[in-house]
């Protein structure tokens, strides 16, 4: 099944790629939440929900990507590319994320939201195809 869902985030961000959604204005970060432990199935839940409503639902979402410690697993890493700021705002108003950010605010111990700034966005534009 998390292969399947990979493979589907991969897809579309490689079609949005290949419909020219992606430019320099890219939005590209790492969110690093740690969840309380009595609340991890639960918040995983949430997570993967509006993962999926979002790629599926919003072209300016390129990737959403959960991840979860090998070490920790209340410690969650999403990898997330927005096609713009405006499309990144855009997602923060979608009924989608309303419920999962009001539903999991409790569940959330610490959450941090770096920007990155991709070094190569060619090359990424070669990830995606690869999937094809």
């Amino acid at each position: 099944m998390k292969v399947k869902a990979l493979l589907l985030v991969l897809m579309i961000a490689a079609n949005g790629f290949a419909q020219g959604v992606i430019d320099k204005h890219l939005i590209v970060r790492i969110a690093e939440i740690e969840v309380f432990p009595q609340y991890l199935e639960e918040y995983l839940t949430f997570a993967n929900e509006v993962d999926r409503l979002s790629i599926e639902r919003e072209p300016g979402v390129i990737c959403l990507y959960p991840m979860q410690s090998a070490e920790d697993s209340c410690q969650i890493r999403i990898l997330e590319i927005y096609a713009s700021e405006e499309a990144y705002q855009q997602h923060l108003k979608t009924d989608h994320f309303q419920k999962y950010k009001q539903g999991t605010l409790h569940m959330v111990k610490d959450l941090k939201l770096p920007t990155m700034k991709p070094l190569d966005p060619e090359t990424m534009k070669l990830i995606f195809k690869k999937q094809r």
